[in-house]
């Protein structure tokens, strides 16, 4: 792994590939151009292209080809980035700049019934997201993953990503003014999301009861919900047995199950 950092250290062919990406900028290979020219600056195993917009879910922009996209990618865009930490960073109108998932990330993310069954298929140690507002609705993140081989990214590659981010930013909006209409048509309303998070055991839990099932399923621990809500943690834990007793489950995957059938009776 080191020596590929070293080589991208010493390699001075991103000027040659910022100029063919500023070419492409309004055009349909503007992505591919992009994978290239990101690879002259830091390591990954894998590049996803999104855009989110309040009305819509989450729109793959690249890999365009259905042969790279797995069924884990597939689960994502279909249900599950109701539950993953990028999709509620820009929901919550993160800030443009580089973010790392370990940085948003609850602190019981990884024992959620979402990582164990859909985040982890991924097989990625590090994700690094380049956030941009493409417009006053649509944030595009332009998602690098890194597998075990290569490890978490180095502070030489992110200080290239983040010097590079507003060039990229600036490019990706000239892409998007002219390429959104092609992508936009292909975007499915969440209104079947919507219904499913503020529907979901609505004739059996209290409204306090489903906001901290949804942070539960996130993965928020007990303690990160009490300071979440302001509530002491005694409260919470009350709150979590009524919600089991309620739901008759005993454990978080069981919530889960039924969250997703829940979604599935809707679409």
């Amino acid at each position: 792994m080191r020596d590929r950092v070293n080589q991208i250290q010493t390699n001075e062919s991103w000027q040659k590939n910022l100029g063919v990406l500023i070419e492409h900028q309004r055009l349909r290979s503007f992505p591919v151009m992009l994978e290239a020219f990101l690879s002259t600056l830091c390591c990954f195993d894998t590049i996803l292209l999104l855009t989110y917009k309040k009305s819509l879910r989450p729109i793959l922009v690249h890999p365009s080809d259905p042969a790279e996209q797995s069924d884990t990618l597939r689960q994502y865009i279909n249900h599950a980035y109701v539950l993953d930490p990028l999709f509620h960073a820009i929901k919550n109108t993160a800030s443009p700049g580089i973010v790392r998932l370990a940085d948003i990330m609850p602190d019981s993310f990884k024992s959620t019934e979402y990582y164990q069954t859909c985040y982890q298929n991924f097989g990625l140690v590090d994700e690094i997201n380049l956030l941009i507002h493409l417009d006053d609705e649509v944030t595009c993140a332009i998602t690098l993953g890194r597998k075990a081989s290569l490890e978490s990214i180095s502070r030489i590659e992110l200080n290239a990503l983040q010097d590079f981010h507003p060039i990229i930013s600036a490019l990706m909006r000239q892409f998007w003014q002219t390429q959104s209409d092609e992508f936009l048509q292909y975007g499915r309303s969440d209104g079947p999301m919507k219904r499913a998070l503020r529907t979901f055991a609505s004739g059996v839990l209290t409204q306090r009861e489903r906001e901290i099932t949804d942070l539960i399923l996130r993965g928020f621990s007990s303690q990160a919900i009490a300071d979440h809500l302001k509530i002491s943690v005694g409260t919470v834990k009350v709150h979590r047995k009524n919600i089991h007793a309620r739901l008759n489950t005993s454990t978080q995957a069981e919530i889960f199950t039924q969250f997703i059938n829940h979604l599935s009776h809707l679409e």
